[in-house]
């Protein structure tokens, strides 16, 4: 397997509803740049990664002005005008365009556009964990927090035992041909990992950081910009 080869996938094609903003907030601001420039730029520095694949709508207003504030990324970022309505649409639409780049045995990082705290450092210890795994896996964090289920009037059900649960995170790294054979044959799923779970096989964990969240709600942003200005 000395010349499989690595390759990022990032849907990109949601509206970010939930943060509010005037504009998908893949393109929010961050300390200076758009959120997803951050990504980019990542995956780009990157030495392991051969190539990186944006999957947007094909209606997207702003990825052409983002793109041309970065012309470094000219050579390393294909942009695919192929997003679905889900996250599952897009990284299936994506696999399919970037087929003829690449081989059933090379991985697949996909990552999510909204998580602009990864570092290099992640990128390099997922891929040094799972080069030789025979499934793939994914970052996450263990759970720390004691965990409640609520029930219909908001008050505490249950307390969850903890022991055990992560925190999905992403990248989520896969051979190419399990991925997309995964989500042909698996329906909506949330993330990758629980389509290749579906098929009866178990993604390893590979601890990541506090640093790469995503950013889902308003308040999620201020402390995006704060570590992203403390990784500069």
């Amino acid at each position: 397997m000395a010349s499989t080869r690595y390759f990022a996938l990032i849907p990109a094609a949601g509206i970010g509803a939930r943060v509010g903003a005037g504009c998908p907030k893949q393109y929010l601001p961050l300390a200076g740049k758009a959120m997803l420039l951050h990504v980019l730029e990542t995956f780009a520095a990157a030495p392991a990664i051969a190539h990186c694949f944006l999957v947007v709508s094909a209606g997207d207003a702003y990825i052409d002005e983002v793109l041309a504030s970065a012309p470094q990324l000219r050579t390393r970022v294909t942009v695919l005008l192929n997003g679905g309505a889900t996250r599952h649409a897009s990284v299936s639409n994506g696999l399919q365009a970037m087929r003829a780049q690449v081989e059933d045995a090379d991985w697949v990082l996909v990552h999510d556009a909204a998580r602009p705290g990864l570092t290099v450092a992640l990128i390099d210890k997922l891929i040094a964990e799972l080069r030789d795994d025979p499934v793939g896996g994914l970052l996450a964090l263990p759970v720390v927090d004691t965990l409640k289920r609520g029930n219909a009037n908001g008050r505490v059900a249950a307390t969850v035992p903890r022991a055990g649960l992560w925190g999905a995170q992403t990248p989520q790294m896969f051979r190419y041909a399990l991925l997309r054979r995964a989500l042909e044959e698996v329906a909506e799923v949330t993330d990758e990992a629980s389509a290749i779970e579906a098929l009866g096989l178990a993604p390893r964990l590979v601890e990541g950081s506090v640093r790469n969240f995503k950013v889902t709600l308003p308040q999620d942003i201020p402390l995006a910009e704060l570590l992203l200005k403390g990784l500069s």
